[in-house]
């Protein structure tokens, strides 16, 4: 009887945590993402993302390469005018970036940190009841600790610094499960 009391109180399951990727994402040379968001209203959901990309590319020439490495991490919330895991949604984060980009339009190579917020929005369609797909797009600025290299290999420091920016983010095709 206890249980069943105890059942009773707990809340129908009723579709509240969603896991995302990013397709897009992948064409940054195969960076790696990952969103989970839960809903803790009928508009609104916060969510926590990742991405990740260790990879290096080396031509047949071996003095070259070019990278776009990354681990960046953000939290947020969003706000669904209409109703939950569907139509158009608003939202902000937070956001850690560690970054190393270079070698694809000239030798250079940037690394650093970068912290800031972002703004966002876009339209998330409901295929089914589990599955939905998500467009989008954001902007995020902030504090860019940064050092400069004349080329990926050789080291040699061509500027160093801190900077605000203020940078296009998360152009967005993105596939969604919800549960």
């Amino acid at each position: 009887f206890v249980l069943m009391m105890l059942a009773g109180c707990i809340p129908a399951g009723a579709q509240k945590v969603s896991l995302s990727t990013n397709v897009l994402g992948y064409a940054a040379l195969g960076t790696i993402n990952a969103d989970v968001s839960y809903a803790f209203s009928r508009h609104w959901s916060i969510v926590a993302g990742a991405r990740y990309n260790p990879f290096t590319f080396r031509p047949d020439d071996s003095d070259r390469q070019f990278q776009c490495r990354q681990q960046s991490y953000s939290f947020g919330v969003r706000a669904w005018p209409w109703h939950i895991w569907s139509g158009w949604w608003f939202s902000s984060k937070i956001r850690y970036q560690e970054y190393n980009f270079g070698g694809i339009l000239s030798r250079r190579t940037q690394e650093g940190d970068r912290v800031g917020l972002g703004f966002y929005s876009g339209y998330t369609y409901m295929l089914s009841r589990h599955f939905n797909i998500e467009f989008g797009l954001g902007l995020w600025g902030g504090l860019d600790m940064f050092r400069l290299y004349s080329c990926q290999i050789c080291g040699l420091t061509v500027d160093e610094g801190r900077k605000g920016f203020l940078l296009p983010d998360d152009l967005m095709i993105s596939f969604v499960y919800v549960f």
